[in-house]
């Protein structure tokens, strides 16, 4: 039986630098000014849902154009990820151990095709048909042998990671931990106003899970802090006359609604002419208190979703990175 380290060139080359992983989506044409990340998650590949045991990949010359960044930047990271909110055949594709092992031949062939640096599981979730998938109880252990599998057919030079829902459920950390590299925390979408969506810490507005708490929910499931990743939205949620995904693009440009500041919570919100709260986001504060919160807590680094929902001049984007990579404020 081979146990793995995870403890891979990729990793070695670059253990004292941070994390600032940018997931970058399939259906746009903006590229990632790569002096921000380190390393970029390509959002989506799919289970094919015919065959359940190969991957499809959206927008594949996208990905391709991506992927062959590497060829000038050397350094940075790609991973193309698999899955994302509604995105089936996961179950089906576990539960058959042939299909299985199929499925993680294809990510090796895609990681070996385009010459990638790994590949991240974005199973949302294992057991839960919440986003209108197939779902089974089976499913948290045949997520392991999953992972397993694919780290066998990728080998241990190569990064694994997995997002996972904020509250640590739906994963079986402590058989699945030695064969990844990192855990990224999707600590975002956990409220709606008059709650934050993605608070550090508890205050009269928080909802069900805090930053804070969904770090030390994983921790205490048996993730070591140095493999934890912290995710943080560059969007916000509104009501009312505001969509409900507000990017911080259109929220810079907001009138008529007043800026306010939680500070036990750490983030910042707004509220409509009458006084009501209305929309929840993130700002360049809070991100920053956030990436010094990651530093304090030893923390590998910082993922968020998703790059093009930045403002111009990438002001959440440049301040995760300068903020990622200089001494605590």
């Amino acid at each position: 039986m081979t146990v793995w380290s995870c403890k891979s060139k990729n990793e070695k080359n670059v253990e004292n630098v941070p994390v600032v992983a940018a997931y970058l989506v399939h259906d746009s044409d903006v590229m990632p000014d790569l002096r921000w990340v380190t390393q970029i998650n390509y959002a989506f590949g799919l289970v094919d849902q015919n065959t359940f045991d190969k991957i499809i990949i959206l927008n594949e010359k996208r990905f391709e154009r991506i992927a062959s960044l590497k060829k000038t930047n050397p350094d940075i990271k790609i991973l193309l990820s698999l899955g994302g909110w509604g995105a089936g055949g996961f179950s089906e594709m576990a539960a058959d151990s042939s299909k299985r092992k199929q499925f993680a031949n294809d990510c090796k062939r895609i990681v070996d095709e385009y010459q990638i640096d790994g590949i991240d599981v974005d199973w949302e979730y294992p057991s839960s048909d919440e986003a209108g998938i197939s779902a089974t109880p089976n499913d948290i252990d045949n997520f392991t042998l999953l992972i397993k599998d694919i780290r066998e057919a990728i080998g241990g030079d190569k990064i694994l990671t997995i997002a996972t829902i904020a509250d640590a459920l739906y994963v079986d950390f402590s058989a699945v931990i030695d064969y990844l590299d990192m855990v990224n925390i999707m600590a975002y979408d956990v409220a709606r106003p008059p709650y934050h969506h993605s608070p550090l810490y508890r205050s009269s507005h928080a909802g069900r899970i805090t930053t804070d708490e969904a770090v030390y929910a994983h921790i205490k499931a048996g993730v070591p802090a140095e493999k934890l990743v912290m995710g943080i939205p560059l969007y916000g949620h509104g009501v009312d006359s505001l969509p409900d995904y507000t990017y911080y693009a259109d929220i810079l440009k907001l009138e008529n609604y007043t800026f306010h500041w939680d500070d036990t919570a750490k983030v910042p919100y707004m509220t409509d002419s009458e006084g009501k709260f209305a929309l929840c986001y993130e700002d360049t504060n809070s991100v920053r208190i956030k990436c010094n919160y990651i530093k304090e807590k030893k923390l590998r680094g910082i993922m968020y979703w998703e790059y093009t929902l930045d403002a111009p001049h990438l002001p959440l984007i440049k301040t995760i990175y300068n903020t990622m990579n200089q001494a605590n404020e």
